[in-house]
C-alpha cells in the first residue's frame, strides 16, 4: 500500500537560507525548520551530561585530599562551572568559535553571544550557533575544573577564581580555536580530536603540573609527618560514576547530531573504560595483591580520557587497546612526580596529560575513514589502519604544541598573579595546618569536624579547670592536643 507523503504528519527541514548573522527573523520565520529536532534533544542532554562530570570531578578530587580540605575541592569544580560560564558568555566563545576567527584564536564578533542564535555552528550544519555554545561551554567549564585540583590542601580561593577567568581567556580559548575551529591551524593541517584530547586534557594536566610547581609542596610532603592517603574512597567512586555517565555526553555528544557516529562514540567510550579500570586494578595487584577500588576508579577515568580524542574516529575494537595502555600509560606515570619533585597532589598530570597524549597518538593509527562517515558527511584519510602514515606527525605536533603552551602559559599567569598584592596564590602554614576549608570557606564536608573541635574544647576546659586559667582565644589552634587520637584526626 502506497503512501502519499503530502499526508503525513511531520514537517520536513528546509535549507538555511543566510539571511543575516543571527540565523534569521524569529518573527517572521520559523528558524527549527533549519534543524532535526532529535539532533537538537540530543544535544540538549548531552549538555546536562557534560555538566554533572563537573561535580563528578569535584567528588573525586575530595576523596583523594585529606578530610580538612574536603569541601574546598568541590567548592571549587562548581565555581568554574560558575566562572567560566560567564567567561564563556562574555567573550570566551567569540574567542575559540566565531565565523571569522584566525589560525590561533578567533575574534570578539560574538562577544556577549552578540548574534549567537539560529545560524549554523562553526562545529556543524547540524546545529544552530547557540547550540553549539552552550554545549561547548561546559567543555571549558570541566577544563578548568580539572585544572584546579592542583591547589588541593595548600592554594588560596581568591587567586584559583581569577585564574579561572584568565586562563581560559589566554590558554584554553586559543587552544580550542586551533583545534576545533575549520579556521584553527591544527584543524587545517590535518590534527584528528574528537572530543578534548589536547585542549581539554592534554592542556588541563599541563596546567596542573605548572600549578603545583609554582604553589610548592604541601607542608610535610616527603616526609613521614602527615598522612597522604585518600580519606574517603566512597567519595571517588561517586566521582567516578557521575564521570562515566557525562562522559556519554562529552564523547557521544562531540558528533553534534543523533546520528550512527554517536553511538559507535557512545560504544567505545564504555568499552575503554572499562578495560581501563581493569587494567589498573590488575596492574595494582601485582604490587600490592589488594584489588583497589581507587585503582579500578583511576583506571577507568584513564581509559576514558585516552578515548576521548579518538572517540568518533576509531572502530570498537580499538577501544580494547586504548583502555589497556591509557591506564598502564597513566598508572607508571603517577611515578614521575617523585622522579622529578613536584607534589601533584592528585595525580591530574598523568591521568589528563599523558593519558590525552596516548590518546592522542593511538588516533594517528586507528583513526577509520568510514567510522567517521558514520555521520553521513564527514571525511578523513584516516590513520595507519588507511595507510595515512602522516597522521602520526599530525598528532604529535598538535599534543607537543597544545602541552607546551598550556604549561608555559600557566607559569607565566601564576607568575605574575603571584606578584600582585592580594593575589599570593600559597595559603599561610596555619591555614594549611587548619585545613583550607575552615581557613578559607569556614564550613566543613563532614559534621565530624565539628564534633571533635567541641570535644578538643571540652577537654581544654577541663584542663584549664584544674590548672585555674581559661584558654586564650585561638589558643586550641596553637596548641592542640597532639598526643590526643581525636587531635591527629583534625590534623588529617
Amino acid at each position: 500500500m502506497s503512501v502519499d507523503p503530502d499526508h503525513l504528519n511531520y514537517v520536513p527541514l528546509v535549507a538555511y537560507n543566510g539571511s543575516n548573522a543571527a540565523g534569521g527573523d524569529s518573527l517572521t520565520e520559523d528558524m527549527n525548520l533549519f534543524y532535526n529536532a532529535g539532533d537538537i534533544a540530543w544535544m540538549i542532554t548531552a549538555t546536562a551530561l557534560v555538566l554533572l562530570m563537573i561535580p563528578g570531578v569535584g567528588f573525586f578530587y575530595s576523596g583523594l585530599a585529606r578530610r580538612k580540605s574536603a569541601l574546598s575541592l568541590i567548592w571549587l569544580s562548581i565555581m568554574a562551572t560558575a566562572v567560566v560560564s560567564v567567561q564563556w558568555f562574555f567573550w570566551g566563545y567569540s574567542l575559540a568559535f566565531s565565523h571569522t576567527a584566525g589560525k590561533y584564536i578567533g575574534d570578539l564578533e560574538n562577544i556577549g553571544f552578540r548574534n549567537v542564535l539560529g545560524a549554523p555552528s562553526v562545529g556543524s550544519p547540524k546545529i544552530p550557533d547557540l547550540m553549539f555554545a552552550v554545549y561547548q561551554g561546559m567543555f571549558a567549564a570541566i577544563t578548568v575544573a580539572l585544572a584546579i585540583g592542583a591547589v588541593a590542601e595548600r592554594g588560596r580561593m581568591l587567586p584559583t577564581i581569577v585564574f579561572m577567568f584568565v586562563w581560559s581567556t589566554l590558554i584554553y580559548d586559543p587552544i580550542a580555536c586551533w583545534t576545533w575551529n575549520a579556521s584553527g591551524w591544527v584543524f587545517k593541517m590535518g590534527g584528528l580530536d574528537f572530543a578534548g584530547g589536547t585542549p581539554v586534557h592534554i592542556s588541563s594536566g599541563c596546567a596542573a603540573l605548572a600549578y603545583s610547581i609554582m604553589l610548592g609542596k604541601r607542608r610535610g610532603h616527603g616526609t613521614h609527618e602527615l598522612n597522604y592517603r585518600p580519606h574517603n574512597v566512597t567519595h571517588i567512586v561517586i566521582g567516578t560514576v557521575f564521570l562515566w555517565v557525562g562522559w556519554f555526553g562529552f564523547n557521544a555528544g562531540s558528533a553534534l547530531a543523533a546520528n550512527m557516529r554517536a553511538v559507535m562514540a557512545a560504544v567505545v567510550t564504555n568499552l575503554a573504560a572499562c578495560v581501563g579500570g581493569i587494567t589498573w586494578c590488575v596492574l595494582d595487584y601485582r604490587l600490592e595483591r589488594k584489588w583497589s577500588t581507587v585503582g579500578f576508579c583511576s583506571g577507568v577515568i584513564a581509559g576514558l580520557v585516552a578515548i576521548t580524542p579518538g572517540s568518533g574516529f576509531v572502530p570498537a575494537w580499538a577501544a580494547i587497546i586504548y583502555g589497556v595502555v591509557g591506564a598502564a600509560g597513566a598508572n607508571y606515570a603517577t611515578k614521575l612526580k617523585f622522579l622529578i619533585g613536584v607534589d601533584d597532589a592528585l595525580d591530574i598530570f598523568a591521568e589528563h596529560a599523558v593519558g590525552g597524549f596516548i590518546g592522542n597518538i593511538l588516533t594517528a593509527f586507528f583513526a577509520s575513514d568510514y567510522i567517521a562517515h558514520l555521520d553521513g558527511f564527514s571525511e578523513i584519510p584516516g590513520g595507519w589502519v588507511n595507510k595515512h602514515w602522516v597522521q602520526l606527525g599530525y598528532q604529535l605536533a598538535d599534543s607537543v604544541s597544545g602541552g607546551a603552551y598550556s604549561f608555559f602559559g600557566t607559569c607565566l599567569i601564576l607568575f605574575i598573579m603571584n606578584l600582585i598584592p592580594g593575589l599570593t596564590l600559597r595559603a599561610t602554614e596555619e591555614a594549611e595546618i587548619l585545613g583550607i576549608d575552615d581557613a578559607e570557606i569556614g564550613e566543613f564536608a563532614y559534621d565530624y569536624v565539628e564534633l571533635t573541635r567541641e570535644v578538643l574544647n571540652d577537654m581544654s576546659d577541663a584542663d584549664s579547670k584544674y590548672s585555674g586559667s581559661h584558654p586564650r582565644e585561638g589558643e586550641l589552634h596553637e596548641k592542640p592536643h597532639h598526643d590526643s587520637p581525636i587531635a591527629r584526626d583534625i590534623e588529617a
